[in-house]
């Protein structure tokens, strides 16, 4: 046997031994784990609470969130609007498109993820692109090949079957990683030269590796305005008459700091208009809708701002912002941090700043109201004189702005009381520009969302005695005693739920006392007590728990009762 076949035959006997160690090393770890998983179920179990930004809504300040959201679908009917429900998560490319690349949202708030095609992917790509030092020793570089080899042959199967994006960039990735592992099988740690090749082949299979896209990149939906205007476009809505009306109801996702009436998983009732004519009769209706709404829901103290940011024109916003930005820089000095970075960025969003400081300084720059062209300033007069024909009332905030090309002309807040120096319940405005920025045809579009949440809170700041937080039907616990009793319970708690009532139906008898202990703890408004003695005469007692007036009543007597009050 030459030299060299010597050669081949113990390398190749150093691999099948490398393979052997690095296979009883697996096993080995997999039978510690296997003891560790046993060993924690004997350990006591950690308790679990909500991650923090988010919270458990309950009973009864459901029955309040449960009013509220009825008073949105019975109110935004009667406008013509009809509820669309679009998914919690998206391509995160449409909230980067609609919100802006160089928004917070996007940039630090949104909830993303990757949709894995195969599983195991995303382990291999991490074990690959971040293994200390392959090329340490023998053992070590089996293990990594053995790992970039499974990783290469789940890209090929994952794109053939098209688990995997079939993208250029994957194509380009896959043979460059086939090249790579191919040069790396040929090189050997036992010569410098060999090894430093090695060492070069992994520092290009983890580059590779890292630009390989293992799915989709998804959202958890920051806002839901996006999402109905995407809906709009993929089921053609604009072939229907127009314009489109929705409404939609449901939790928003954002990693921003937790605060009071903010939090990670929060909620909103917006609607939204496609569609149609730019006519100042749309924006007024929309925003007397809104208003009737809080009315309904009894919310105190709220106060609607409006303005008008005109279009995105030189004769109109876009010379403003250049004239605003002039302003600003001559006192940039004075600014914070993120005025001073606004005002290359979005120099109209140095208006919504709210540090003390910097107050003063704002309200000497220019007004946009005195900027906008001729078109914009007669549909801004028309809006007003909409909603001064349905008794709106507002005061114009030439603070009130929105920072993206596609939002123009009318801009609305309301504001209530109870929720601190950030008071602001809802925000709404035209957007006329971002369902063609989405794909789709020219389209006018303006809508609102309102923050539920701290709608809530402003509602229970009040202690509203609107028919939201007072309207309830009358809650009936009845405490029955003896076995013909209990057939009568039954039908009389079938018979009250019925007609609307709600009804506490003890599953086992309870002694007098003890049961109108139950009902005052559970809250109830009435006992309705069945004995034998209210079986045999067909008159049930009921006890208004509150002042303890008690009465006889037929059962057709009791509903009638009920229902009076």
């Amino acid at each position: 046997m030459s030299e060299q076949d010597r050669e081949k035959a113990r390398a190749k006997r150093e691999q099948w031994e490398a393979h052997n160690r690095a296979k009883a090393e697996a096993k080995q770890r997999e039978k510690e784990a296997q003891g560790q998983a046993r060993a924690s179920v004997i350990a006591p179990l950690r308790q679990f609470q909500a991650v923090r930004g988010t919270r458990d809504l309950l009973p009864p300040e459901t029955a309040l969130w449960n009013r509220v959201e009825q008073t949105a679908h019975e109110v935004f009917t009667t406008y013509g609007f009809g509820e669309i429900r679009p998914p919690i998560f998206e391509q995160t490319d449409l909230f980067a498109r609609s919100i802006g690349f160089d928004t917070d949202v996007v940039s630090k708030e949104m909830f993303s993820f990757v949709d894995q095609g195969v599983p195991g992917m995303v382990r291999l790509m991490y074990m690959i692109t971040e293994w200390p030092d392959p090329t340490r020793d023998d053992e070590q570089f089996s293990a990594y090949w053995r790992s970039a080899s499974d990783f290469i042959v789940g890209l090929e199967k994952g794109m053939e079957r098209e688990e995997l994006p079939r993208t250029p960039a994957n194509r380009q990735a896959l043979e460059d990683l086939k090249q790579r592992l191919d040069t790396l099988t040929q090189t050997s740690l036992k010569r410098d030269q060999s090894k430093r090749l090695a060492l070069d082949c992994v520092q290009a299979i983890c580059l590779a590796t890292r630009l390989v896209e293992l799915g989709d990149y998804l959202t958890l939906r920051p806002e839901a305005t996006a999402s109905v205007c995407r809906a709009y476009i993929e089921h053609n809505m604009q072939q229907l008459p127009q314009p489109v009306k929705l409404y939609y109801l449901g939790p928003m996702f954002r990693r921003e700091r937790p605060q009071k009436g903010r939090y990670r998983q929060f909620y909103q009732i917006g609607a939204e208009i496609l569609g149609g004519p730019d006519a100042p009769a749309i924006d007024a209706e929309l925003i007397e809708m809104l208003m009737t709404f809080f009315d309904k829901c009894g919310l105190q103290g709220t106060e609607l701002s409006i303005n008008s940011i005109g279009h995105a024109a030189d004769n109109c916003r876009r010379g403003y912002v250049r004239k605003l930005q002039f302003e600003l820089e001559k006192v940039k000095d004075k600014l914070g941090a993120d005025s001073q970075r606004r005002i290359e960025t979005n120099p109209l969003r140095v208006l919504d700043s709210k540090l003390e400081h910097e107050q003063a300084i704002i309200a000497t720059l220019p007004r946009i109201a005195d900027h906008l062209c001729d078109e914009c300033k007669t549909h801004y007069a028309a809006v007003k004189h909409e909603l001064e024909s349905r008794g709106v009332i507002y005061r114009e905030n030439w603070r009130l702005v929105r920072g993206l090309d596609y939002y123009m002309r009318t801009t609305f807040e309301i504001t209530a009381q109870g929720l601190g120096s950030q008071n602001a319940v809802c925000g709404g405005g035209r957007y006329d520009g971002l369902v063609e920025l989405l794909g789709g045809p020219p389209t006018k579009g303006i809508g609102f969302a309102i923050g539920e949440d701290r709608l809530i809170l402003s509602l229970q700041h009040a202690k509203s005695q609107s028919p939201v937080t007072s309207h309830q039907s009358p809650s009936v616990y009845i405490a029955w005693m003896g076995e013909r009793a209990y057939a009568t319970a039954i039908r009389a708690a079938k018979d009250l739920r019925n007609a609307g009532f709600g009804v506490e139906l003890p599953p086992t008898e309870l002694k007098f006392g003890k049961a109108l202990e139950r009902a005052s703890k559970l809250g109830s408004r009435f006992a309705l007590i069945l004995g034998e003695n209210e079986v045999q005469s067909g008159e049930w007692t009921l006890k208004n728990l509150a002042n303890a007036e008690q009465q006889k009543l037929t059962e057709q007597a009791l509903l009638e009762y009920l229902r009076s009050l």
